[in-house]
This record gives C-alpha cells, sequence and structure tokens, in this order.
C-alpha cells in the first residue's frame, strides 16, 4: 500500500465514522422530539448512529498505518518538488504577514499627503507640520528598508514556489529526473540540497551522500511571468477575487 493509498484508507474511515455522527446528531433530535410529544421509539432506533467496532478497527488500522508511513522521502520528482513548494508557500504566507504591517506603516505616512493636499490656510499648515513632527507620519530609514525587504522576500518566496510548482507539473523534467535517480540507483527524497536560479532556469539537485548532483535547465521557460504579468494577475485577482488561467 502506497503512502496516498494510506492516507485515502484513513480518510474513507474517517468518513464512515462522520456518517455515523452526522445520523446520530439527525437520530437525536427526532428521538428527543417525539419524547416531547409523547411519541414511543422503537428499540434500535438510534442504531444507525452507532460507530461499529470494525469501523473503529479500520480506523485505527489506518492510523497506524499513516503514522509509520515515512513521508518525509519523496518517492519521485513530482513529490520532491511538490515538498518544496509547501515549504516556500509557508515562507511566502509569512513574509506576505511581515509586508502587510510594513506597509500599513508607511501607508500611514503617506495618508499626511491628503493633509498636506487641502493645507492652504494657516492653521492648516500649522497642523500639518505637527503631524509631519510625530512618529507615527514620518517615513524612516528603518521603515523603508523594512519595507523594501519585506518586498524582497514576498518576490524571492514566491518566485521559488511557483517555480517548484511548475516543475511538480513539468512531465520532462520529473521523468529525467526520475531516470537520473534510478540510473544512479539513489532515491529521489534523499536530495541534501536543491536550488532553482530563475535568470538560468536551472535547478540544481544534490544528493551528496550518493555523490550525485544533476543540473536541470530550461524547463520552465513557458511558465515565466514578467512585472507586467504579475501587475495584471494582482489586478485582476483585486478585481475578481480568483486567481488568473494563465
Amino acid at each position: 500500500m502506497t503512502g496516498q493509498e494510506k492516507i485515502d484508507y484513513l480518510i474513507s474511515s474517517l468518513d464512515a465514522v462522520k456518517t455515523r455522527l452526522e445520523t446520530g446528531s439527525v437520530l437525536t433530535v427526532g428521538a428527543v422530539g417525539y419524547a416531547n410529544i409523547g411519541g414511543v421509539i422503537n428499540d434500535d432506533a438510534l442504531a444507525d448512529g452507532i460507530i461499529a467496532q470494525s469501523e473503529l478497527d479500520d480506523y485505527l488500522q489506518a492510523k497506524t498505518l499513516v503514522l509509520d508511513h515515512d513521508y518525509a522521502i519523496a518517492e519521485n520528482a513530482e513529490q520532491l518538488f511538490m515538498q518544496e513548494y509547501a515549504a516556500n508557500m509557508n515562507s511566502l504566507t509569512a513574509a506576505v504577514d511581515v509586508l502587510a504591517s510594513a506597509t500599513t506603516t508607511i501607508m500611514t505616512a503617506v495618508e499626511v499627503m491628503e493633509v498636506a493636499a487641502t493645507a492652504d490656510t494657516k492653521p492648516e499648515q500649522v497642523e500639518l507640520q505637527g503631524m509631519l513632527a510625530t512618529d507615527a507620519y514620518s517615513i524612516d530609514s528603518t521603515e523603508v528598508s523594512e519595507y523594501n525587504d519585506a518586498v524582497a522576500a514576498v518576490e524571492g518566496y514566491a518566485q521559488q514556489a511557483g517555480a517548484f510548482m511548475a516543475a511538480a507539473n513539468n512531465d520532462e523534467l520529473t521523468a529525467t529526473i526520475d531516470s537520473y535517480a534510478t540510473q544512479g540507483n539513489f532515491m529521489v527524497g534523499s536530495y541534501t540540497a536543491i536550488t532553482y536560479t530563475q535568470s538560468i532556469d536551472e535547478f540544481v539537485i544534490t544528493w551528496a551522500d550518493s555523490g550525485f548532483e544533476g543540473g536541470f535547465q530550461g524547463y520552465l521557460t513557458p511558465d515565466m511571468k514578467s512585472a507586467a504579468d504579475v501587475y495584471g494577475a494582482g489586478e485582476y485577482i483585486n478585481t475578481y477575487g480568483g486567481y488568473p488561467t494563465q
């Protein structure tokens, strides 16, 4: 049984338990309802809400199988890339949170622009001076540096996550790596390092314990997105709430 088959078995066993819970919930409402009006429910009327021993046994077996399986080791190149994709998406989520905070800090100061645009009297200009004298409405080099670093982090993690997802979906690339591992008689998931360089469209994967290292170049060219593409995608998502198809 493969690792995915074990997970599917776990899902199936939990679904059976879930069905019992949902059925039991509906039966309970009905039983209480009849009790309130003097309805006498039959013996075993709620039997369909009881979790059978065989269902519990299936769950416990599936749980053990999943817990005992080594999911950390990718069995093929597609799994390797998806592991790296997941890791970079986690980092991207954190980076976006940092960027949101940095953006809010500077945006507060930028909002002084609206006050400045209407400060055409002496009192309003004095008020503007007072705002600019406070930290909240001023921009300093540290804040700019934190914002710029956050933008760079989002770019980096987004690029890497996108590359690993594209690689996982590239049958030619994954087949090439799987074949390379088969010929070298080592497991793809035993890799010790992986890098992707967008400027030359190259993955470099190292299997140090097995003494192998391979460079795989030129597979993601059709998936490249320019700054204009990225901005357009951002506008599309902001407008329609969904991801662009290309």
